[in-house]
């Protein structure tokens, strides 16, 4: 196996323990959601609550009221690299 192979590999079991963690930190969170507001301890974190209002910009109403060359104009475009980690078929988790 190189060095490359190993990374990769490396890298998809942290991404599969990071899935299990978060799905984890969800249903967690999902548990506490229904307290009031105001702040909570356990032994060694603790948890504040609170409720507030966030505005958001409706973008497809916006973009329904601006002309598409105002867009266009208005527009940046960023370069982006994306990795993506898959397990191959037939392969374990496990390392």
């Amino acid at each position: 196996m190189t060095n490359l192979q190993a990374t990769i590999d490396a890298l998809g079991i942290l991404d599969d323990q990071i899935k299990e963690m978060e799905a984890r930190y969800k249903t967690m969170k999902a548990a506490l959601a229904d307290l009031a507001p105001g702040k909570y301890e356990g032994d060694r974190f603790s948890l504040n609550v609170s409720e507030s209002t966030r505005e958001t910009l409706d973008m497809e109403a916006v973009r329904n009221h601006l002309s598409p060359q105002f867009i266009t104009a208005h527009t940046r475009a960023t370069p982006v690299r994306t990795l993506r980690v898959k397990l191959l078929p037939g392969k374990a988790v496990a390392a």
